[in-house]
Order: structure tokens, then sequence, then C-alpha cells
């Protein structure tokens, strides 16, 4: 996809179609993604559950979350080269298999090393779920479709994130740990089943141009040729420094954070953390829209967004009474449902600047980004609980430095793609005038 001189998408020949039958396949990769978020971010609701189940503290629970965060970061480009190499349906089936394994290990695990060992195996298979379903929405739907498709998939990848805040936690302390987590990798055979059936890779007359794949240098092309564009590089930073705060306050620390540090019930805390997705939902319809028709507002928005949530965490973590008033966490958690939608940005500048033989190494490059960061600061929070007494106010403030580092980044990298990208055009269109009729 390449844009016009205004930052607007510009179809190109031999686009896919789209339509209903391009949403019906996308459906189905999309619903893996959905379980794989379910199973993801159950921790979250489970927290205080797994401390108590395995008799761990503040780092050690947060050893769960890092460990599935450091596989699921570290298979990114492994991933990006499987989908560009294999294809979109053997790596999401690879994906639902191992992650369900996972689910359903965390469940009987009666000890913390197997509990640990399962959610490593999750991890593994959640991430080859996001890239895979990229990939889909590329080969079933035209290119002007891009930002709309990722933020879509960013929206159901919520929605399975509501379904862990609301259903789960309820399942949870009404069922009990077992049949909760046992009942729920069910889901994945399901998907699984239906992926079986009746997801393709591309659409008829769209099949891909055979690409040789020449072992270990060809991997290393792949990689080279889509690190040295501006645009992925750019794209990884958007993702580091957007996603993370909201992925970290969902996936672990929130829930311990309004009820310990905030005083509030677990169920109060909960409609928190569901408002966050909620908000999520609302802001990635928003920004998709906006991207689709002005692309020079990705940059803006991704910038905005770092800003509004570096604003409210100040705001909440120097609040100088002893819990911040509702109006103020509302806020945190509205603006905290931004950061998902904003990090998608970061697959919109990397996507016009990789051919379709690398989208998938470009787009495993980019999805590194925010589960790095928000690793990092999974960590960070928990040895710095532990060793300030569970002081959050200190253990939250590293957030603040991970901001800092994605923006100077972003802001460097930010000309040298506009750039790159103007250039791109002016070649395409030079291109134009040249073919023959």
């Amino acid at each position: 996809m390449s844009r016009d001189g205004h930052g607007s998408a510009v179809t190109l020949p031999g686009d896919p179609p789209g339509g209903r039958r391009a949403a019906l396949v996308w459906g189905v990769g999309a619903g893996v993604y959905f379980v794989a978020v379910i199973f993801r971010t159950s921790l979250g609701v489970a927290g205080l559950d797994a401390a108590d189940r395995f008799h761990v503290g503040a780092s050690a629970l947060s050893t769960f979350s890092i460990l599935q965060l450091l596989v699921y970061a570290g298979m990114q480009i492994p991933v990006g080269l499987m989908v560009d190499r294999l294809g979109t349906k053997k790596v999401l089936a690879l994906g639902v298999v191992l992650f369900t394994l996972g689910q359903l290990g965390f469940a009987l695990s009666p000890t913390y090393p197997m509990a640990l060992a399962s959610r490593a195996l999750l991890g593994c298979g959640d991430a080859m779920t996001f890239i895979s379903v990229l990939r889909l929405g590329g080969r079933w739907f035209p290119a002007r479709r891009g930002p709309l498709i990722a933020q879509l998939a960013g929206l159901i990848g919520m929605a399975g994130n509501l379904i862990s805040t609301v259903v789960l936690s309820r399942a949870l302390h009404g069922l009990g740990w077992t049949t909760t987590f046992v009942g729920s990798s069910l889901a994945g055979v399901l998907v699984l089943v239906l992926l079986l059936a009746f997801l393709k890779d591309h659409p008829e007359g769209h099949e891909p141009t055979p690409v040789h794949h020449a072992g270990a240098a060809y991997v290393r092309r792949q990689i080279a040729a889509s690190w040295r564009e501006p645009g992925t590089r750019l794209g990884l930073w958007v993702h580091f420094t957007t996603q993370f705060p909201a992925m970290v306050f969902l996936l672990l620390w929130g829930l311990p954070f309004l009820v310990e540090a905030q005083g509030l019930s677990r169920g109060t805390a909960g409609e928190l953390l569901t408002l966050v997705v909620l908000s999520n939902m609302a802001v990635g319809l928003a920004y998709g829209q906006i991207i689709a028709r002005h692309g020079g507002a990705r940059a803006p928005l991704a910038l905005g967004t770092v800003a509004a949530t570096a604003l409210l965490w100040a705001a909440t973590l120097a609040y100088p009474a002893d819990h911040a008033p509702m109006w103020l966490l509302v806020t945190l958690c509205l603006v905290l449902g931004a950061c998902g939608p904003a990090s998608m940005i970061g697959f919109d500048f990397a996507r016009p600047a990789n051919p379709p033989e690398r989208q998938g190494t470009a787009s495993g490059i980019v999805n590194m980004g925010g589960f790095v960061a928000s690793m990092t600061t999974l960590l960070a929070v928990g040895v710095l609980l532990d060793a300030t007494g569970d002081d959050y106010r200190i253990a939250f403030s590293s957030v603040f430095v991970l901001e800092a580092l994605g923006v100077a980044q972003i802001l460097r990298l930010k000309s040298r793609t506009h750039r790159r990208e103007r250039e791109r055009l002016v070649a395409s269109r030079v291109e134009a005038v040249h073919v023959p009729v």
C-alpha cells in the first residue's frame, strides 16, 4: 500500500476484493486471536488467587506474566518468518494447539514451576496469532482497508480481554480455579475445528508470488531488509511506547493496584478494568476510521496518546491523599483504553514500508516492541513493590522511564519515515507513467 501526498491510502492493482467471503475467513482467524487473548489475560483477574494457590510474592507472581511475554516477544520474528513461508492456516493451527495446552496445563498445575511452564507454552501459542491475523487481513481485503482491519483485530482482542474481566473473574470465584481454567480451554478446541474447516490463506486468483527460500541466508535477508526500513523501526517504537501502560495494568498489576493501593473492592476494581477494555474498543473504531482517511494523523495520534497517558498516571500517583478520587481513576482507565488502538498505528507505519513477502517479518518486528516494554515494566513493578514494601507510587513510576525512551526514538525516526514514504510514492508514479497500456 502506498499513500498520496496527504497520507491517504492508494489502492494498488490486484488488490483482493474483500466482501462477505473475506469477512467470514478473516472472522475465523480473528476468533482464534479472541480466544488467545482470553487465555493471555486470564491471569490479570486471577493474580491474587494465583499468589494464594502457589504461595508466592509479588516478584514471583510477576514472573508468570514476564515469562509469558518473554516467550511471546522472542517468538515474534520467528513467527513472522513462519507466516511468510508456511502461510497463515498452518501457523494459526499450531498456535491454537499450543495455547490450549498451555491453558489446560495452567488449570491442572499443582506446583509453581509447572504453572510457569504452562504459561510459557501459552505465550508461545499466543505469539502465533496476531501476526497471522494481520497477514490474513492483508491477503483478503484491499490495502486501503489495512488500518481499519488492524484496529478491528485489536478491538476483537480487547473483546477477549472483556471476557476475562467479566466472565472468567466471576467463574473463578463461583466455580473455582480448576473448573474455570479447564472449562475455558475448551474454547481453544472449538476455534481449532472452525479454523481447519473454513480458513484459507488467500482468495482464489490472489495467490502470492512464490519466493525462493534459501535457509539461514534467506532468513537473514528478510530480517535485515525489514529492519533497514525506517517505517519498520518507527512502527516498533510506536508499539513499544503506546501499548505497555495498559498491558501492564490489564495483564497483572491493575487489580492489585486498585484493591491494595486505592482501597477499592474487587468488584469495583473489576468494573474499572472493564472500563479500560470498553474504552479501548470505542477508541479503536475511531482511530481506525481517522487513519484510513488521514494517514498524516498517525504520529500525532500516537504521541497524543502517550502524552495523555503520562499526564493521567502522574496525576494519579502524585495525588496528595492516600487514595485517588474515583473520578480520577475513571479518567485514567478511559485514557488507558486508548493505548491499544495507538499501538496498532505501529503496524500502519511498517505495512507500506515492506513488500507482501516481508509483511509477516515486519509485523513480527513491530509486535516485539510493546511486549518487550510490557515485560520490562512488569518486572520493574514487581521488583520495586518487593523492595519498597508495596509502594505502588514508586513502582508505577517506572512507566515514565520507558515512555521517555520511546518518545525520543519516535521523534528521531518520524521524519526519516515520512521522507521514505514520499520517495516510494514518487517512484510508484514514475513507474505508472512508463507502464505500457
